[in-house]
């Protein structure tokens, strides 16, 4: 069987900070959507304190996301003891102790990204004990792509992220089939999430 037969790709719509983005992607349904959590230095960043009152009004169906970028693990596991986020995805440089510890205090997964720009770099993001890998080109919101042609065949699931949006979405999920793909920069307009911009993303993936 086929990646593709054995699996539809999923959707991650990431750097939610409003009431409307919560709207948004009520109405969407993606898969996944993703909170940028105590990292001032994004323009998309968000308290704990947001991240839970927004995510009360979230969908049960769409699972929240916090990202985090070399947060102390005990504050990561706070958040997803009480409920706030439902999955950690790590951007900094959390060591394989660092995952372990996070996965095995909370019983939840955790998504660590890797930036991409040498065929080692997968090498090495394979290699991580983290329920999902994020293969990414690095920037984080820069709406730039890395060489995919450097993606090898993978057994386990990965995100795929970096530079995606409605002219080359359709090419990552049919020619790369990832577990999902996580857009951000691309699904906004003036630096605020785009309503039509979400809805198109979200369809475009699950009718594939």
């Amino acid at each position: 069987m086929t990646r593709e037969q054995q699996q539809r790709t999923k959707i991650k719509i990431c750097g939610l900070k409003r009431p409307e983005d919560i709207t948004y992607v009520n109405e969407a349904k993606p898969d996944y959507c993703g909170f940028i959590i105590e990292f001032p230095k994004s323009s998309r960043n968000v308290t704990g304190a947001l991240v839970r009152e927004l995510t009360a009004k979230l969908n049960p169906d769409i699972i929240p996301v916090g990202v985090f970028v070399n947060v102390a693990p005990e504050r990561v596991e706070e958040l997803l003891l009480d409920g706030t986020i439902h999955i950690a995805q790590l951007h900094g440089q959390e060591d394989e102790a660092y995952i372990r510890r996070i996965q095995k205090n909370t019983g939840h997964q955790v998504i660590k990204a890797f930036s991409v720009k040498t065929a080692q770099d997968i090498e090495n993001a394979l290699k991580s004990p983290a329920d999902y890998i994020l293969l990414d080109q690095g920037g984080g919101g820069t709406g730039q792509t890395f060489d995919w042609s450097l993606i090898p065949e993978i057994d386990r699931p990965f995100f795929l992220a970096g530079g995606l949006g409605a002219d080359n979405l359709e090419t990552a999920v049919r020619t790369i089939h990832p577990y999902a793909v996580d857009l951000s920069s691309s699904m906004e307009t003036d630096g605020m999430k785009d309503r039509d911009k979400i809805l198109k993303a979200v369809q475009l993936v699950h009718i594939k």
